[in-house]
């Protein structure tokens, strides 16, 4: 009989080795695949138990959450959706997230380690702790001001505080309500179907992933690396610029919009937007010139982040130098969202410092507690501060005396350029309007706000086509709102 139960207890031993076995293999193993296995429900359960954490705009929460008593109990809310869908991105129990809602989905989902009370609170307990709060930078009378001047336009508009860095306005249009993203029911991929195949493309974020021609508003750029690469010496003395000026080994000849652009000194071609003097001065600056300035000012940097994803703004390192003469004017593959002109604006502003846009300010737990600052750091040196003065004060006499006079305000110094980007076959596409800008009260020591307007929609006719007709009073009305505040 002992033989027996030996055997037995034997068997059972190795039974139990063999379930130790399988729950390590279960468990340990195979843990990271069952739980991302499309079968397991338990982790979308499991984010949806509870109200996600408040993206916050002055203060003011401008996301929220509703109790649907399903089994994915929580869906996202907003409030003025269109308005901050360029910020918020959408958070979507079908289709993920995007923008902060991406970025900052740990705080706002409860399971960055920092929200919880202990080390291991979340392995202990097995619940997380209420999302936390991201505070952004945006200003909320900024944000509004720039939605009603697109008033539906296609379009984006970004605004910047030069000193630091902080995006006080990033707006698309047009824009869509991301709350119709939210659930999972039948209206929900219905939205997603008709928003992905709008004509119009209102998911589409303009100001930091679309890339346009920057036309004209790029020679600030081309005047800065000539004046770095000493091509200009003296921004008052006229340059040996034929007019017209035929593209180096072609036949092509290049315009200008104005007249009296022959031999035009720099100042006088940045204030009525001279194509020759322009095209002709980045030739001599040379390639390699051209795009180490175009990249100081932040061009061809794939890695930027304000945390969300910024397209990368192009300008080409390789080209003939025909192409140069145009990518000089903001023309042949020049390409630049709008936050990076608002970035060329801010480096002239701010003295040829050019500060790390960011987009959160800070983010919290639920109930106010500190997770993370953002503290404000310099991206790049731009230009030296000799060649921001030079450059400031050419943007000054564009809106006083030139194409930007639709930006003037009064008792306010303000630097401008206009940009008319062709684009389309033949150039036959309605140009895009384009105005960079930044606003400085007299009695200031520094500007307040850097901001740059893109309209796709442009009105036909051509003296009005220039930022100065349909962007430049849309950048107007911003920098009037960033006094005010």
């Amino acid at each position: 009989m002992t033989r027996y139960i030996r055997r037995a207890a034997g068997l059972c031993l190795v039974l139990l080795a063999a379930l130790f076995v399988n729950a390590v293999r279960v468990q340990v193993l195979q843990a990271h695949d069952f739980n991302n296995s499309p079968a397991n429900r338990r982790p979308e359960i499991a984010r949806y138990a509870d109200p996600r954490g408040h993206i916050v705009v002055s203060g003011k929460p401008v996301t929220g959450s509703k109790d649907t008593g399903q089994q994915l109990r929580y869906e996202r809310t907003y409030r003025d959706g269109p308005l901050y869908a360029p910020v918020t991105g959408y958070s979507s129990q079908l289709y993920g997230t995007t923008l902060l809602e991406n970025a900052e989905d740990a705080v706002l989902s409860g399971t960055h380690p920092m929200l919880a009370p202990l080390p291991f609170w979340s392995e202990f307990t097995g619940s997380l702790p209420p999302g936390g709060r991201v505070v952004t930078t945006i200003d909320a009378s900024l944000q509004r001001t720039a939605y009603a001047g697109l008033a539906g336009r296609r379009g984006a508009v970004a605004a910047i505080e030069p000193s630091t860095g902080k995006i006080l306005a990033l707006v698309s249009s047009p824009s869509y309500d991301p709350g119709l993203l939210s659930g999972n029911d039948p209206s929900v991929t219905a939205a997603w179907k008709r928003l992905g195949g709008a004509a119009s493309r209102p998911m589409l974020n303009r100001a930091i992933r679309q890339t346009y021609p920057p036309g004209s508003a790029f020679k600030i750029v081309t005047a800065a690396a000539a004046l770095e690469a000493r091509v200009v010496t003296d921004p008052d003395a006229r340059t040996d610029t034929p007019d017209p000026y035929v593209l180096p080994g072609t036949r092509t000849r290049l315009p200008n919009p104005v007249k009296g652009c022959k031999n035009a000194s720099l100042v006088y071609a940045v204030r009525f937007s001279c194509n020759t003097v322009m095209a002709n001065l980045g030739v001599k600056v040379g390639r390699a010139r051209m795009v180490e300035t175009a990249e100081r000012f932040g061009f061809n940097d794939d890695a930027l982040r304000i945390p969300a994803w910024v397209a990368p703004s192009n300008f080409d390192r390789r080209m003939s130098v025909d192409q140069l003469a145009l990518s000089s004017i903001g023309q042949f593959d020049t390409a630049a969202t709008p936050l990076q002109m608002a970035m060329v604006a801010a480096a002239v502003a701010n003295g040829g410092e050019l500060a790390y846009p960011y987009l959160v300010d800070r983010t919290t737990t639920w109930d106010g507690d500190l997770v993370r600052q953002t503290s404000g750091r310099s991206y790049r040196r731009a230009v030296n501060p000799a060649t921001a003065l030079d450059l400031r004060r050419m943007m000054i006499a564009a809106v006083e005396k030139g194409t930007g006079r639709r930006a003037a305000i009064k008792g306010v110094v303000v630097g401008g350029k206009t940009g008319t980007a062709q684009h389309g076959v033949g150039n036959t596409g309605t140009p895009y309007a384009w105005f960079i800008a930044w606003a400085q009260a007299r009695d200031a020591g520094r500007a307040e706000v850097a901001v740059a307007v893109v309209v796709e929609d442009a009105e036909a006719n051509r003296a009005e086509i220039s930022g100065g007709g349909d962007a430049a009073p849309i950048a107007r009305a911003v920098m009037v709102a960033a006094l005010r505040d």
